[in-house]
């Protein structure tokens, strides 16, 4: 089962659930492989303390034109839906920032004056965290665009049970390709006015890409109800509420896992592993 941790906004506690899950089901017998897609801003090895034993470049294709062979019919230019080439009448421009590297241009030039080359993106770390297997995408400074990182690190992680990826925050392109071929996707949120927005934007994002999911409310309070009325009605569940306690936040600033530092918290991760089988294997 591939599993998504995401959020609509950063600081809900989205790896800290994506890390206390991964060690959870672990410890329930399950095969775990955590994968970091958060490669602007990778934190999930300061919990999880994994023993690395490799490290692979993270490469993407760009295009490289020969202006030999380049007729400056702007087909390429036409097809890319990013403006990451502009055809003037005696020259073609190719802006690498901009481009996604889907290929098409080299695909549509008639003169076969496009190729396609590697470019240095970021850093793939894998290795072991107890019997969990980690994998982390790191994106190099100065590189624009994470997606790429993305790719490769999901493309690293070795089969298991439950492949929990770590998303990055929001609902930009990053988090999309995280989350777009996973089979469910938990959205982490908090009682807030910016988290109950936010989490509004992340169903959104996860009707548009029909992945199922379900809510899990952090730092959830009595009486503060509006979260749950807005996953009724969108129609998903509410997987699990971990307590606003002071001390899981002492936990997370030393890097200690929450479920270990609060004994308390491995029931309620373990129910969050329950519900996560059953809604899984229900829409199996």
């Amino acid at each position: 089962m591939k599993l998504a941790i995401a959020s609509g906004k950063g600081g809900t506690g989205k790896t800290t659930v994506a890390t206390n899950l991964a060690v959870t089901l672990a410890g329930l017998g399950q095969t775990v492989t955590y994968v970091d897609c958060d490669a602007e801003a990778p934190n999930g090895h300061l919990f999880l303390n994994p023993t690395l034993s490799e490290e692979r470049r993270a490469d993407r294709l760009v295009p490289r034109l020969d202006p030999e062979r380049c007729t400056h019919c702007g087909a390429c230019a036409e097809f890319c839906q990013f403006n990451a080439i502009a055809a003037l009448p005696a020259r073609t421009l190719i802006y690498e920032e901009l481009c996604h590297s889907c290929g098409g241009c080299a695909r549509v030039c008639p003169s076969g004056a496009i190729t396609e080359t590697p470019q240095p993106m970021g850093v793939i770390r894998l290795g072991e965290a107890g019997p969990v297997h980690f994998v982390s995408g790191t994106l190099d400074v100065g590189v624009a665009t994470s997606p790429p990182v993305i790719r490769v690190a999901k493309q690293a992680a070795p089969p298991a049970d439950w492949t929990i990826l770590d998303a990055p925050p929001g609902t930009s392109c990053p988090m999309i390709e995280t989350v777009r071929d996973c089979d469910f996707l938990v959205l982490v949120t908090e009682p807030t006015p910016f988290g109950l927005h936010d989490l509004a934007l992340a169903l959104e994002v996860a009707q548009s890409l029909s992945v199922p999911c379900g809510v899990v409310i952090n730092r959830a309070q009595p009486g503060q109800s509006e979260t749950h009325a807005l996953c009724r009605q969108a129609g998903v569940p509410v997987l699990a509420e971990i307590p606003d306690d002071i001390a899981i936040a002492r936990a997370y600033s030393h890097g200690r896992l929450a479920s270990e530092a609060l004994p308390a918290l491995r029931t309620v991760f373990a129910r969050l592993a329950d519900r996560l089988t059953a809604e899984l294997y229900a829409r199996a």
